[in-house]
C-alpha cells in the first residue's frame, strides 16, 4: 500500500514545530519515529496534507541523565516495559512520546481502506457504527502501548507545548477513555518532555505483557507493578494496566489493598482480582475478551509476587 502525497515539514526547534502546528492544524500529522504513523498512512487511516518530522529537534532527544543504566537502576519498571516494545529495530526508531501518544487500535479499524469499506467503516473512522458493541455510540478501540502503565505507576508528568507556551500535566489526566478521541491534546499542541519524579526512584518494578508473538506485537494485555517495602511490609504500591481499555489505567484500590501487608499468594490473588475488575476488554483483537481479562488477573498476581521477591 502506497502513501498519499504530503508535504514534509522539518523544524529544528520546538518553537518552529508548534508554529507549523498552528498554521496547519487539522491537516497535519506529527511524525516522531513513524513506526505506527507510517503503517496507518499506508492503510489510509490518515491522509494529511503535511507531516511534521520531529527528528531534527535536538532538545527532544535523549534521556537526562544521559545513561540508560540510570533508568534501569532507579526506575526498573519503565526500563522493563520499554524493553518489550515491538522489536529492536522498531525500538531504535520509536520514541517515548510516540508511545505515550499512540493511537488506539481495533480489529475493525487497523485494516486497509478496501477492507474497511467492505465493512461499512466504523465509528472511529468514516462511519457511525461500532462493530465491537453494535448499536452503541461509544468507540471501544483499545489503547495498546507498553510504557504508559509504567509511567502512570511512577506518577509521571508530561510537558505539552503550543504557540501560546507550555503546560505540565500529570499523565493520568492526559487520556480521555474514549476510543476515537483518546488524548487531551489539541491539533496545535505537541508533547515535548516526560518527567519522572525523584520520589518514585527506587521502587521495585515489574512489567508483564501478553502478545501473540514473542516480539513485534502490541500488548493484548499488560500489567505494571511498582512497590516499596520496609521490614517485609509494603509501604507503597501501584498497579497499572494497558491494552484492555480505551486508556491505560491505574487500578483503584491497589495501594490500599497492599500497603501495610506482607505480600503473600493470597494477597497477590486479591490484587489480581482487583485488576481484572478494572479491565474491560471487548472484541478488539483476535483473542477473546475473557482470556485477556484472565491474563490481567494472572499477570498481576505474578508481578506482585515478583516485585516482592526482588
Amino acid at each position: 500500500m502506497s502513501l498519499s502525497e504530503f508535504k514534509l515539514l522539518r523544524p529544528r526547534a520546538v518553537e518552529e514545530g508548534v508554529r507549523y502546528l498552528s498554521e496547519h492544524a487539522g491537516s497535519l500529522c506529527t511524525l516522531a519515529g513513524g513506526t505506527d504513523l507510517i503503517p496507518s498512512m499506508r492503510q489510509r487511516l490518515f491522509e494529511p496534507e503535511y507531516v511534521l518530522d520531529l527528528r531534527g529537534i535536538t532538545s527532544m532527544r535523549g534521556i537526562r541523565p544521559q545513561r540508560s543504566e540510570f533508568l534501569r537502576q532507579h526506575y526498573p519498571v519503565l526500563s522493563e516495559a520499554a524493553s518489550t516494545v515491538a522489536s529492536p529495530v522498531l525500538r531504535n526508531m520509536g520514541t517515548i512520546g510516540g508511545n505515550i501518544c499512540l493511537d488506539t487500535r481495533c480489529l475493525w479499524y487497523n485494516q486497509s481502506l478496501a477492507w474497511r469499506r467492505g465493512c461499512g467503516f466504523c465509528l472511529k473512522k468514516d462511519g457511525d457504527l461500532c462493530h465491537v458493541a453494535p448499536g452503541g455510540t461509544k468507540c471501544w478501540a483499545v489503547f495498546s502501548a507498553d510504557t504508559p502503565p509504567a509511567l502512570l505507576c511512577l506518577n509521571a508528568e508530561i510537558e505539552i507545548a503550543s504557540a501560546g507556551g507550555a503546560r505540565r500535566v500529570p499523565l493520568r489526566e492526559f487520556y480521555t477513555g474514549l476510543g476515537e478521541n483518546h488524548r487531551k491534546l489539541q491539533p496545535n499542541e505537541l508533547v515535548t518532555r516526560v518527567f519522572v519524579p525523584a520520589s518514585a526512584a527506587g521502587y521495585r518494578g515489574i512489567y508483564r505483557k501478553l502478545r501473540v508473538r514473542g516480539a513485534i506485537d502490541y500488548p493484548l494485555a499488560g500489567v505494571a507493578v511498582v512497590m516499596k517495602r520496609s521490614h517485609g511490609r509494603v509501604t507503597d504500591a501501584r498497579i497499572g494496566i494497558t491494552a484492555v481499555n480505551p486508556a491505560p489505567l491505574l487500578v483503584e484500590g491497589a495501594d490500599e489493598l497492599l500497603t501495610g501487608e506482607v505480600p503473600t499468594e493470597t494477597l497477590a490473588e486479591a490484587a489480581g482480582d482487583l485488576a481484572a475488575k478494572t479491565a474491560r476488554p471487548l472484541t478488539t483483537s483476535a483473542l477473546t475478551p475473557e482470556y485477556r481479562r484472565e491474563m490481567i488477573r494472572v499477570f498481576t498476581k505474578r508481578a506482585v509476587l515478583a516485585a516482592a521477591a526482588n
